[in-house]
């Protein structure tokens, strides 16, 4: 199959799911064209069967704010039809799937049939789609999407519950590339960071309000006073600043080290104990499940779809949004020696149950299905 791929080019959970997507296709054979108006951060064309269309977003004095959402569709109807594309996959309701839609009624003026499958991806819905100026743009373009996925059936009720949606949403979820995300041997890496047998506890977002870093710091502090502990805090944000204040307050800037944005996150990872996932909003929790399959376990929020992928007892532990007593007792637990080999195992299983090679045939089997079903209509 020839697909386009439409997605937001950066860290986020969106995006690198819909290009460790494409790159998975691809090796599979099918012919996947990204479009979007920067080259994916995790996009590299060793593949022949790899493609980048960039978005031209040009600005004009009349313009505030340049016309992202058009030049999108326009450059979705070029590549759809000189690159002959069969299908159209918008990752992110906003604006990808109603860009789509716009490129697709273009297209059908010019006897070109293409189907769109749109994916949920989260904020797209729990966030951004409530908002009342986005919401029946949302609504409309999910409706008339030929195909619709959600990557937790946490965020697929969501949906259902706050819009007026009348087809149906296939959950698919989210998904780890078990040849990269493992455990690599970088005992010298944490030797430097600690250097006397201190634990490692890992957290890893784009530090916005959502994902509550306040409250990874506060948990550190906590566990500090139980035993030796250092905090790798990856990625960069909005809150970076306040996170740095608040180390200061509790003097704890001498063990907490800011990495900043990662291309190897796996690397950090591999040498963590335990990861922290406070998140009050989050659909599936893709961060926890690169860790997972590094081996660490996860002490978590209870927040949307993480209790799907993050068992309670088994593969860390899931604690009440804010609960910085109850995280911090469980840390403890997990960090215990007798208790840590166990939780690393069973995090390493429950990852491998999300290894791409068993989600990729799913969404080869929901495009075929779409692409049948539009030409029936047709």
């Amino acid at each position: 199959m020839k697909i386009g791929i439409v997605c937001y080019p950066t860290f986020g959970g969106s995006g690198v799911v819909a290009t460790e997507l494409g790159i998975g296709l691809a090796r599979l054979g099918h012919e996947i064209h990204f479009i979007t108006y920067r080259q994916p951060t995790r996009l590299d064309f060793f593949s022949e069967n790899l493609y980048y269309h960039e978005v031209d977003i040009k600005s004009y004095p009349l313009f505030e704010h340049a016309p992202y959402e058009l030049a999108l569709a326009s450059k979705m109807v070029s590549v759809v039809k000189y690159e002959k594309l069969d299908l159209l996959h918008v990752h992110y309701a906003i604006p990808h799937a109603s860009a789509a839609y716009m490129a697709k009624q273009i297209l059908k003026t010019q006897g070109i049939e293409i189907p769109v499958v749109t994916t949920l991806h989260g904020t797209d819905i729990t966030l951004v789609g409530k908002d009342p100026s986005y919401e029946p743009v949302v609504t409309f373009s999910i409706n008339n999407s030929d195909g619709v996925t959600a990557v937790s059936e946490d965020l697929r009720r969501e949906t259902l519950e706050h819009f007026a949606i009348n087809r149906e949403i296939k959950v698919i979820p989210n998904f780890i590339d078990l040849k990269r995300f493992k455990k690599q041997r970088k005992e010298h890496f944490k030797l430097a960071i600690c250097p006397h047998g201190e634990k490692l506890l890992v957290h890893t977002s784009n530090f916005r309000k959502v994902k509550r870093v306040q409250d990874v710091i506060r948990v550190f502090f906590e566990l500090r006073k139980e035993m030796p502990a250092k905090l790798l805090l990856v990625g960069d944000g909005p809150e970076r600043d306040s996170m740095e204040r608040l180390c200061r307050e509790l003097g704890t800037c001498d063990d907490i080290r800011f990495l900043g944005k990662l291309e190897a996150v796996e690397e950090v990872l591999s040498v963590a104990d335990l990861f922290l996932m406070p998140s009050e909003k989050e659909s599936f929790g893709l961060a926890a499940l690169e860790a997972m399959a590094c081996e660490v376990p996860v002490i978590s929020s209870n927040a949307g779809g993480i209790p799907e992928l993050n068992l309670d007892g088994v593969t860390g532990f899931v604690c009440k949004i804010g609960d910085i007593e109850d995280m911090t007792e469980k840390a403890k637990y997990i960090l215990q020696e007798k208790n840590l080999p166990k939780f690393k195992e069973n995090a390493l299983a429950r990852a491998k149950e999300f290894d791409i090679a068993k989600v990729l045939p799913h969404y080869e089997a929901y495009y075929k299905e779409t692409i049948e079903a539009t030409l029936a209509k047709a």
